[in-house]
């Protein structure tokens, strides 16, 4: 079947990854943490705990950009209540941030093998 003709510049690929490399930053210690996050699970920061759904950047050949699905939620107690879900995007992370008194969290790329996890570090 071919192709339909368009009047526009085709839309950029994008390729999933299986992980993606978050920098988090503690606004109370001024500590920041890189996070190395395979999709599909979940990390801890803090009081937060951050999950992957997913990481897609463009290939090589494209301008570069990345975006990554997060779900966040705040721990406390027993309850998990959600303070972000949705698409962030490396270049502009102000775009959709995180908005949150004591955290923040930024997408820095995504990262074409899943991390090393050291046995029993989870």
């Amino acid at each position: 079947m071919p192709r339909a003709q368009s009047d526009g510049p085709e839309a950029p690929t994008l390729e999933d990854r299986p992980s993606v490399f978050l920098r988090a930053l503690d606004k109370i210690t001024a500590r920041i943490t890189e996070i190395d996050i395979p999709v599909g699970e979940e990390r801890r920061f803090g009081s937060l705990a951050i999950s992957v759904r997913y990481c897609r950047t463009r290939p090589p050949i494209e301008p570069p950009e990345t975006y990554a699905y997060l779900d966040i939620f705040e721990i406390r107690g027993q309850d998990r209540m959600p303070v972000f879900s949705g698409w962030m995007v490396a270049s502009s992370p102000a775009l959709n941030p995180l908005e949150h008194p004591v955290y923040d969290v930024w997408v820095i790329r995504c990262s074409t093998d899943a991390p090393f996890v050291p046995a029993g570090s989870r």
